[in-house]
């Protein structure tokens, strides 16, 4: 029988849910990613106290990658509205591709973070049982 301290999490709940990939029992950002005091990413791991700017500027890839969703989003959007509507009207383009775009802003900034941190960075593992020692707050 498993220790339940060393019980392994499954990684897509944790991902979608943004924890921390080390013990993916601690939260990434300390409020909800809609609302209006903005995002805020916590220091350290709550849990298993693991730093998540790995060091100064870690996060400007994560801009990369934002941009990366952004652009994916956008042509998305363009061959949806192109394919529903046949339109050719460059602002009924331009209006639903920018309401998009500011509406998708805070998703795409808190997982360029999250999918950095879980697969783009080669010193982050998970480490099963490495977040039962603290109490989340």
């Amino acid at each position: 029988m498993i220790e339940e301290s060393k019980k392994e999490l499954p990684v897509w709940p944790a991902f979608l849910q943004a924890k921390c990939p080390r013990c993916r029992q601690g939260n990434m950002f300390s409020n909800s990613m809609y609302g209006f005091h903005g995002q805020h990413m916590n220091t350290a791991c709550p849990r298993c106290n693991l730093i998540f700017e790995v060091e100064p500027g870690y996060f400007y890839v994560a801009m990369l990658l934002s941009y990366a969703f952004n652009v994916a989003e956008m042509v998305t959007i363009a061959v949806a509205v192109s394919i529903l509507s046949g339109s050719a009207n460059p602002w009924l383009y331009t209006s639903i591709i920018l309401t998009v775009a500011i509406i998708l802003s805070p998703f795409n900034f808190r997982y360029s973070r999250v999918v950095l941190l879980f697969w783009l960075t080669p010193g982050i593992h998970y480490v099963p049982g490495s977040g039962t020692d603290r109490i989340e707050r």
